[in-house]
């Protein structure tokens, strides 16, 4: 099947844990011949800082911090713009996860950090929000059971929740198509996929909201 053609040359998919942002990334970049450019997953410090060990949360964000720069510094290669690129997740990301994890002189240190090595970074000509309720984020790492994930507390993923959708509420910088996937599993429902792919093409401006069918 010939790959659909995207109208953006740099897009990210956002969402807070366990929405499934990864995994629509990947399906549309396959779907549209796109390159992919994926978030670190193997962070050392991650499962010491869901544990609540003391200093693990600096530890984590700067190393997700470095990773980021290094894979978005990538953008600037001009091979990369034969493809559009899709990523999943946006350099803003970094100051919000700080702002929900790090205290005041962490968070000062982060903010030069960032300013420094992110702030450069191409943005993305649109973004896509995965939004889903925070017992349904619950429910999903809960079922994907992974080692790293098992001690996040409850506490955790509803104040990260809740900062997503005061940060899109907000958001400005781009075309923003948000997504509410309570009932939507893109993994089950191929269909869907074309038409979310239809609804990014179009966008020109603006906040676009959509409710997909129920495919759980």
């Amino acid at each position: 099947m010939a790959g659909v053609e995207l109208k953006f040359k740099h897009l990210a998919i956002e969402g807070p844990i366990g929405v499934g942002k990864s995994t629509l990334a990947k399906i549309i970049a396959k779907r549209t011949d796109s390159g992919l450019i994926e978030e670190e997953s193997t962070n050392p410090f991650l499962k010491d800082f869901y544990s609540g060990k003391k200093g693990a949360a600096f530890q984590c964000q700067l190393y997700f911090l470095l990773m980021r720069h290094q894979q978005l510094s990538q953008i600037h290669q001009p091979s990369l713009y034969e493809h559009s690129i899709i990523c999943d997740y946006i350099v803003e990301k970094e100051l919000l996860f700080a702002q929900v994890t790090l205290d005041e002189k962490e968070l000062f240190i982060h903010r030069k950090l960032y300013s420094l090595l992110l702030n450069p970074i191409p943005k993305p000509e649109c973004v896509i929000y995965l939004q889903a309720s925070t017992e349904v984020l619950k429910k999903r790492i809960k079922k994907r059971n992974r080692e790293t994930e098992r001690n996040i507390s409850d506490e955790y993923i509803e104040k990260l929740n809740e900062a997503y959708n005061y940060f899109f509420f907000h958001y400005k910088q781009t075309p923003l198509l948000i997504v509410n996937v309570n009932e939507m599993d893109f993994e089950k429902d191929f269909t869907e996929i074309d038409r979310l792919i239809n609804m990014m093409n179009s966008l020109e401006y603006g906040v676009m909201l959509y409710n997909p069918p129920a495919s759980l």
